[in-house]
């Protein structure tokens, strides 16, 4: 210790039954921490690294104290969601409440992720002091301003102090000049950090580099290794080399560069191999490149098309830029490459105006293509009409698919966002469903897609309507078959879910919880050296870092093992990974860390005094920050309720509270804006908890026009919502309301249905006037 700075002494104190304790004095909270750290580090290694407690006093009398009971069952941790830990925060002299706020020290998470991880610590002692953290987020400033002097000068330090997170500077250190690098100073970076996230991670720059610089052999050796596999330039880069070895790889392939969200050097070049070689032919060229058309990526429709000899790719340019007056001017089509050009056009025409490219077709364009490129033209106008919730998307899809029939290929080879907003508008009609199209377009889909619940889902209500009214033995097969998809989903915790339940008088019911993690589990997930690093990243700001090293720890990990995992995050109060890892859990569910209630007295405070119900604040809240303080979107929405500063501002003087932006990230003063801005949407909406959270998301604007046109079943109407965002927000907030709704228990049964409420439509007559100052 540093002299003048305090005083170490043992001290078997009465409070801290069963610990070794050191005892210090200090001028303050931030010297006590500093002064903390050192103890720990100088303490573990007098001790032989056996765990210790510790507390520090400032001169202000506040604490500082953290503690490993030396029999780990006594550990009075208390549970999740808003239970009491008042045993635990006693004994500790107020650690949890003054050293898990990020807000005012991350110090205290550093600290209480290495004691309570006796088997890191026995690996890598760990200097925690502030400086120390300060050379990690140092290390990642110099990243991203690829400063290589720095970083070398931070590995260094970082190496010399022995960081828990020496790691992921020799990493970062190691990524910014990977364009030098040779394989044996990767192979040393891998064998330094053998089985952890920055090793993988690495190994996934590398088979990119390795791709870049055409190295085959050690691309092929490294691959195998890959754990994560999630990067797909890195997938076309193995398929080129398995390509190259000999073997067919065609079909893998083509679905590969299909499923490809924009232009990389990987899956272009596997592409262009493939071409040469004639694994690939012209036809899946033109696939490609109409599949990029209509999802907008003109840079990957000109990569495609460049595969093709130039004069076939002629035009392009003029087709992508300037479709329709392309269109205007061209005259007679021969061959095949003519008829795609034009079909580009017509899919670029629609993504600007729908019905123009339908005019199009009816003029011209229809009987001057092949029947499967009419059809695609088709339902690339009717996928756009139904984006903007036009009443003429479902005659665009259904001439689509009589053309398709008509062209004599088998099945519809439409893209999955094609066929889904096929069975969406087919669902929205004009008020009335087509179920057969809805059946339709699902039964098009791969098996993949099928199986996602909402398919299964709309599927289900499909054949049900279909057979409804019928006594054939086809009919009652079909309604056997719904009951048969509806029981499939019924009671799994989603949206889907729990309609299907409804649908079959079931009553929501929450499984019951499994026992809790016993000591010996929460010490394994406590000694993870991986969820250590994570909480230690989250604790230090670098959230992004811990989030990818947390969920990387988590594979492989059965029930038991995840549900330590999440209440080792639930009792550090990092809800986000809380909530997340227990959601992974099939066999044993724990719905308390599932839906937790934090701050539960604030917000059953606020909502009461205002009207709302605090199980819809729960849910809207889980899914916009998972309880996450800081949290900030890239659109700048911030804290808890993730209120737009703007928008805080509007609120703050509608209800008389004075306002400064720093109160955004301030729990109650978010909470409470928060929770009036929902007030006044909800009220603008007579009560609609679909519409409400659909503004809320999205802006109340966007709401009020999407609930314009036909009158619709309130699921209808969600799924239709355009924005993929929106519409998958305002199922999961009205879904986890219906959870938390159980989970608070008032005294009724809990109902999706009864949230979903009354069809929604155009404002009725006398509902009052629309607020139009609500931002």
């Amino acid at each position: 210790m540093r002299k003048g700075e305090g005083q170490l002494q043992l001290c078997p104190t009465p409070a801290f039954q069963g610990f070794d304790c050191v005892k210090f004095t200090a001028n303050g909270r931030i010297q006590a921490q500093q002064v903390g750290f050192e103890i720990v580090q100088q303490a573990l290694q007098m001790r032989g690294q056996r765990p210790l407690c510790l507390r520090g006093l400032g001169t202000g009398g506040e604490g500082l104290a953290i503690g490993k009971e030396l029999a780990p069952q006594r550990l009075p941790i208390g549970r999740a969601g808003g239970g009491s830990r008042a045993g635990w925060r006693h004994a500790n002299n107020g650690f949890l409440d003054t050293m898990t706020k990020r807000s005012k020290s991350v110090y205290g998470w550093v600290l209480w992720a290495w004691l309570v991880a006796p088997g890191l610590v026995a690996t890598a002692p760990p200097v925690l002091a502030q400086s120390g953290d300060q050379t990690i987020l140092e290390a990642r400033e110099a990243l991203r301003k690829k400063d290589r002097n720095r970083l070398a000068a931070a590995r260094a330090a970082a190496q010399a102090d022995r960081h828990p997170l020496a790691q992921w500077v020799d990493y970062w250190e190691l990524n910014n000049r990977l364009g030098s690098a040779q394989q044996d100073e990767i192979d040393a970076f891998y064998a330094r950090w053998s089985g952890t996230y920055v090793e993988d991670r690495l190994r996934n720059d590398w088979l990119l580099e390795l791709g870049h610089r055409r190295d085959w052999k050690n691309f092929a050796a490294d691959y195998p290794r890959f754990r994560m596999n999630d990067d797909r330039e890195v997938s076309c880069y193995a398929l080129l080399t398995e390509h190259l070895a000999g073997k067919d790889v065609r079909e893998a392939a083509r679905d590969a560069w299909a499923a490809q969200r924009d232009a990389d050097e990987g899956c272009a070049l596997m592409a262009s191999t493939l071409f040469e070689a004639r694994q690939f032919v012209a036809a899946d060229v033109w696939r490609k490149a109409r599949i990029a058309a209509d999802a907008n990526r003109p840079r990957a429709v000109r990569q495609a098309v460049g595969l093709l000899p130039r004069a076939d790719a002629s035009g392009l340019d003029a087709a992508l830029d300037q479709p329709t007056r392309y269109l205007v001017r061209t005259a007679g089509l021969h061959g095949r490459n003519h008829p795609e050009m034009a079909t580009l056009a017509l899919i670029r025409v629609a993504a600007n105006d729908p019905d123009v490219a339908a005019g199009l077709l009816v003029s011209r364009w229809e009987r001057d293509l092949p029947a499967d490129l009419a059809a695609w033209a088709w339902a690339a106008a009717g996928r756009q009409a139904a984006l903007k919730l036009s009443s003429e998307a479902p005659k665009y899809f259904q001439r689509a698919a009589q053309l398709a029939l008509k062209s004599g290929k088998t099945g519809i080879d439409w893209p999955h966002e094609m066929l889904a907003w096929k069975a969406r508008a087919s669902l929205r009609n004009t008020g009335t469903p087509r179920w057969p199209q809805v059946l339709q377009a699902i039964s098009a889909m791969s098996p993949a897609e099928q199986r996602d619940p909402s398919w299964v889902y709309w599927r289900a209500r499909a054949l049900q309507a279909i057979a409804d009214g019928t006594d054939t033995p086809e009919g009652e097969a079909q309604k056997a078959q719904a009951k048969e998809l509806m029981a499939s989903i019924a009671g799994q915790l989603h949206f889907y879910g729990t309609l299907a339940a409804e649908d079959l008088g079931l009553k929501v019911a929450l499984p019951p919880r499994p026992a809790g993690p016993s000591a010996a589990e929460r010490d394994a997930a406590a000694r993870n050296p991986g969820l250590a690093r994570a909480l230690l990243l989250i604790a230090i700001g670098l959230r992004n870092e811990g989030v990818r090293e947390w969920n990387f720890t988590l594979r492989g990990m059965n029930d038991r093992e995840l549900l330590a995992a999440a209440q080792l995050a639930c009792d550090v109060e990092v809800w986000d990974r809380c909530i997340n890892t227990s959601d992974r859990t099939r066999g044993e569910i724990d719905i308390v860390q599932r839906f937790p209630t934090p701050f539960l007295k604030d917000v059953l405070s606020r909502t009461q005094d205002i009207g709302l119900d605090p199980a819809y604040v729960y849910g809207l809240i889980r899914q916009e920050s998972r309880f996450v303080m800081d949290a900030r979107s890239g659109v700048g929405a911030s804290g808890l309720m993730q209120v737009m500063p703007a928008t805080a501002k509007w609120t703050a003087k509608k209800i008389g509270m004075d306002y400064s932006p720093d109160l955004l990230t301030d729990r109650d003063a978010n909470i409470r804006l928060g929770t009036a801005y929902l007030k006044l949407v909800l009220d603008d909406f007579a009560g609609s908890q679909p519409l409400a959270a659909a503004a809320y998301n999205a802006g109340p604007g966007r709401s009020r026009r999407w609930r314009e046109g036909p009158v619709l079943e309130a699921a209808i109407w969600a799924e239709n919502i355009p924005f993929n965002e929106t519409r998958d927000y305002v199922k999961k907030v009205l879904s986890n309301a219906t959870f938390y709704a159980a989970l608070l228990g008032n005294g009724e049964v809990p109902s999706l249905k009864s949230r979903l409420g009354r069809p929604v439509g155009p404002r009725e007559a006398g509902a009052g006037s629309v607020d139009r100052e609500l931002p």
